[in-house]
């Protein structure tokens, strides 16, 4: 007796089902309303800031530069020359261009003497901008004599589809004569 019973029920809830879709269509209603939903949106646009900074060095040179070291080895070696006599004198002049090219690069780089340079900093900043956007409509539409809401995305206009199903409203059993 059980396993009829879940087999008529099974059987039953299977017909209702096809019944169900069967018994839908599609009909216009008429819209009473329709009001634009607007969002405010906040969108960011990042912008790349520059400035100009000066910036202090301290010690060293402001540059690579070669001149003291060759300023140094002139003078040395033009020193060097004033001693010595015949190859001595070649050697002193060697020397003293070495001693000198040595003492000019020291000197071009003495610590303590600073320099200032302009540099070019950046940053990216975030700009944030707020801005109003459609998102939709508020739509009231009365159907059958009775009034519905809704939203949509776009103004459905004077009328708007709408899907109807029909379906029993109570289950009292089911009475299987008529059918065909």
């Amino acid at each position: 007796m059980k396993k009829i019973t879940l087999l008529l029920a099974a059987t039953l809830s299977t017909a209702t089902a096809v019944s169900m879709a069967d018994n839908s269509f599609y009909d216009k209603a008429r819209v009473l309303n329709s009001k634009p939903l607007y969002e405010t949106v906040r969108v960011n646009h990042p912008e790349e800031r520059c400035w100009n900074e000066r910036v202090h060095h301290r010690g060293g040179s402001r540059s690579d530069s070669y001149t003291p070291t060759i300023a140094g080895a002139i003078v040395g070696g033009v020193v060097g020359n004033q001693f010595g006599k015949g190859r001595g004198k070649d050697a002193m002049t060697v020397a003293g261009a070495l001693l000198g090219a040595s003492v000019g690069n020291d000197l071009g780089k003495k610590p303590g003497r600073g320099y200032v340079t302009s540099e070019r900093r950046c940053e990216t900043v975030d700009n944030f901008r707020e801005h109003e956007e459609l998102v939709g409509y508020h739509v009231k539409y009365k159907y059958n004599g009775q009034v519905f809401h809704t939203r949509t995305q776009n103004d459905p206009g004077q009328y708007i589809n709408v899907t109807v199903s029909v379906a029993p409203t109570e289950s009292s059993g089911y009475d299987f004569r008529g059918y065909d």
